[in-house]
């Protein structure tokens, strides 16, 4: 009986730290647009390109401002838990002939803003 006891107290607590397992936080860039007046644009296209010392790391991500001038880009396939470590990516923005560029360094697990001006 003392042995079937101690099974079940093992069984509950494998269960009990599986059920503890932290879980994975978003890992986001958020890229806000603005004109030479300080005013969010709206529609402007966005592109992060992450580059390495030979060449492109990733295929670039694009994404379009919403009405707050907010792109917004989810970079969670790129982490997992226990890893560490940053991306940094080039930044292009545009709308119309007008283009803009910025660097944006992407730490995991954040929430990362970087502002560029067109």
């Amino acid at each position: 009986m003392l042995s079937r006891s101690i099974l079940t107290l093992a069984i509950g607590a494998a269960i009990i730290s599986i059920g503890s397992c932290r879980k994975k936080e978003d890992t986001i860039a958020k890229v806000y647009v603005l004109d030479q007046n300080n005013s969010r644009v709206s529609g402007a296209t966005v592109e992060l390109i992450g580059e390495g010392s030979e060449g492109t790391v990733r295929e670039p991500k694009t994404a379009t401002t919403n009405e707050q001038g907010e792109a917004t880009f989810n970079y969670n396939d790129i982490y997992q838990l226990g890893q560490c470590g940053v991306a940094i990516f080039k930044i292009k923005a545009s709308l119309g002939g007008a283009v803009g560029h910025g660097i944006i360094k992407v730490e995991q697990e954040e929430t990362t803003e970087e502002t560029v001006f067109i």
